[in-house]
């Protein structure tokens, strides 16, 4: 009998992550699945026939051909260029065996019109989201930010990440609500506005990270797997 140092069940991202991780320490891994496909409940289905059977339901009509032409992820997610993920792809060298898309732009919907989301110098002068007088006080938080090193005092400029708010910070700038909206919600990615009354340095990491994966590629800081996020799995079972 065939004996294994581990043995993990199922090809969610985690799974395979981890069943990834293990064989590159070494480890002997049996990795099993009862479906036919990767990424269990995050899977990208294909062909379209599959998702309707899926769910099960009629279709695909008739007037969409060629159904093997689709990747429908079941949880689509964008990626941070320098996210955690992207770190741990490149450390597992699973990237030898994904293409990835820059995502062309990040963008806001507010007051009827769409907005491009400022997190450069550049962007905060060009944006309508902001006044005069917020695109400098945007650029002077953003300076901080990406200054801020939590191994020297001296750049929290009288700042204590682990005591002060978020919401002091933002005072302490003079940011306007419109700028705080879009800073903490657009930029940070906070999903609700408890972060405010939460210690700075979560924030202040959150923005430093969406600004440093902008910098990689410019147009905009988010990656996508070309071919749907059932990729991810595929390439750590590998």
């Amino acid at each position: 009998m065939q004996e294994y140092d581990v043995i993990v069940l199922g090809t969610g991202i985690k799974e395979c992550v981890l069943s990834g991780l293990m064989s590159l320490s070494g480890k002997k891994v049996l990795h099993i699945d009862k479906n036919s496909y990767h990424g269990g409940e995050s899977a990208s289905i294909s062909p379209l026939e599959e998702l309707y059977r899926r769910f099960k339901v009629p279709g695909p009509p008739k007037s969409i051909r060629r159904g093997k032409e689709w990747n429908v992820d079941l949880v689509p997610k964008f990626f941070l260029a320098t996210g955690q993920l992207v770190k741990i792809l490149v450390h597992t060298e699973v990237t030898r065996y994904l293409d990835f898309k820059v995502v062309e732009g990040s963008y806001v919907f507010k007051a009827g019109k769409v907005h491009k989301v400022p997190a450069t110098e550049e962007d905060a002068q060009c944006s309508d989201l902001m006044g005069m007088f917020d695109k400098r006080r945007f650029k002077k938080m953003l300076h901080f930010v990406l200054n801020f090193d939590t191994r020297n005092p001296r750049t929290h400029q009288d700042v204590d990440p682990e005591k002060t708010t978020t919401r002091e910070l933002f005072s302490r700038f003079d940011l306007g609500q419109d700028v705080i909206e879009v800073t903490g919600h657009a930029i940070a990615l906070h999903s609700s506005e408890s972060y405010l009354d939460q210690p700075c340095l979560e924030t202040i990491n959150r923005i430093r990270r969406y600004c440093e994966s902008l910098s990689r590629h410019n147009s905009s800081p988010y990656l996508y797997p070309l071919y749907g996020l059932g990729e991810l799995p595929q390439g750590f079972a590998r």
